[in-house]
């Protein structure tokens, strides 16, 4: 083991920041607002507060297909919410989000605003507003449901577990790398089964199971995550990779990819998106540019 030294848990937890590792500044045990600060609105029907994350990108990506559908009350304002310098924790935020994470929608396009929270519920709250990317017939219906759900509930190995102890921790603790490794990788293994049988995760069609797993599964094997594709040997799944590739290919996909998104090529970054024209003029190398 490369573990320094064996840690006995005391009787009582006590919060130590300076253990925090990389996220010190923004993790704390308790909810609720650090300083007031109001959110801004943009002119959309859907106001979009978040950050170029996996989660984040779940949902531009479902607008952007919706806007492609010719779903014009798609429309939104996509607002930047700088997680690394504690935004999500504003007063405005935590009133749409309690939990304090991105991404957060507040739908205004009713007479009394409406909040919706954890991007699995975002997703389905608009898929079922818009009437696409999820089935209404059993049992297909059930089957992106249930994988829309697998994502939610798998995600956290490959996020806070994996990522976190590979990437992020102050130290490498041997045991949580491979506790967790172990886990990402039955987790593509099952992934790969499914797409060996199935175009898309939810059958034949491109549902918001498909939008829901591949900035996690599809970021993974493509290599964007982590920097653990070698270590994780992420090539071997063949069916996840052919899978992931088609999922890129698609024109809302790039879009929605590079909304909020603060790292990677300039052209890649839309820190904010408040016109579909600002993918023609506001990403960060046009903006540089600019002067």
């Amino acid at each position: 083991m490369t573990d320094s030294a064996e840690y006995t848990p005391p009787k009582i937890w006590v919060w130590n920041k300076a253990n925090g590792g990389q996220f010190a500044n923004i993790n704390r045990p308790i909810a609720g607002p650090t300083h007031e600060k109001e959110l801004p609105v943009g002119r959309h029907p859907l106001q979009l507060y978040s950050l170029g994350t996996p989660n984040g990108v779940k949902v531009t990506i479902l607008l952007e297909e919706l806007l492609a559908l010719g779903h014009s009350g798609a429309e939104y304002d996509a607002w930047l919410i700088k997680i690394g310098d504690g935004d999500q924790f504003g007063s405005g935020f935590v009133d749409v989000n309690p939990n304090s994470k991105i991404p957060a929608l507040l739908d205004r396009s009713g007479p009394t605003p409406i909040r919706v929270f954890e991007s699995g519920s975002i997703l389905t709250y608009l898929a079922e507003k818009f009437g696409a990317f999820l089935p209404t017939e059993q049992p297909a219906r059930a089957e992106c449901l249930s994988w829309l759900f697998w994502q939610m509930g798998s995600a956290p190995y490959l996020g806070g577990g994996f990522g976190h102890f590979y990437a992020y921790a102050p130290t490498k603790i041997e045991y949580a790398i491979d506790r967790f490794a172990m886990e990402v990788k039955r987790e593509l293994d099952v992934l790969d089964r499914r797409l060996a049988e199935s175009e898309y995760l939810g059958g034949k069609d491109y549902t918001i199971a498909d939008i829901a797993v591949w900035p996690w599964y599809g970021g993974l094997v493509k290599g964007w995550q982590y920097g653990a594709a070698e270590f994780l040997q992420v090539q071997d799944y063949k069916n996840v990779q052919r899978w992931a590739e088609a999922i890129f290919a698609r024109p809302a996909v790039k879009r929605g990819r590079k909304v909020n998104r603060l790292s990677g090529d300039p052209a890649d970054q839309l820190h904010e998106r408040h016109d579909a024209s600002d993918f023609d003029t506001k990403t960060q190398d046009k903006l540089t540019a600019a002067g």
